[in-house]
């Protein structure tokens, strides 16, 4: 069966941070957690949670207050979307998950292991810049 819906590559939160720091950087400035909320159509709850991921990692600062907002740390050529995949990866759960997991359940989780760990390496060839060309 084919889906119409676009395929989903990482965790969610992957697609939001990219297109938010793509508007960042091209804006050259400082935006608020509104404005990006709504350019990239996301609930601002969520964005942040998004945001605060993207400067804790180092790509995003963020000022707080009535004129604070967000703006990109780096340069759009020094950040690879392996930057952006790592920084909003949630391993929160994965040990628990394990620990739980039967024999058969571990030997995938392996496998969806190593298929990450190709997807960052491939992530790491291309730039935001890239996708802003």
């Amino acid at each position: 069966m084919i889906s119409n819906r676009s395929v989903q590559i990482g965790p969610p939160r992957f697609a939001t941070a990219v297109h938010a720091l793509i508007l960042l950087a091209k804006c050259e400035g400082m935006l608020s957690s509104a404005a990006i909320a709504c350019d990239v159509q996301s609930h601002a709850t969520f964005l942040r949670r998004v945001l605060a991921q993207l400067t804790h990692s180092g790509m995003v600062e963020a000022r707080e207050g009535r004129n604070g907002g967000y703006y990109l740390k780096r340069r759009p050529d020094q950040i690879t979307l392996a930057d952006i995949y790592l920084a909003v990866k949630s391993d929160c759960c994965e040990q628990e998950v394990q620990e739980q997991c039967a024999s058969g359940q571990q030997k995938l989780e392996a496998i969806m292991g190593e298929v990450q760990n190709q997807t960052i390496e491939l992530l790491k060839q291309h730039t935001l810049a890239d996708l802003m060309q």
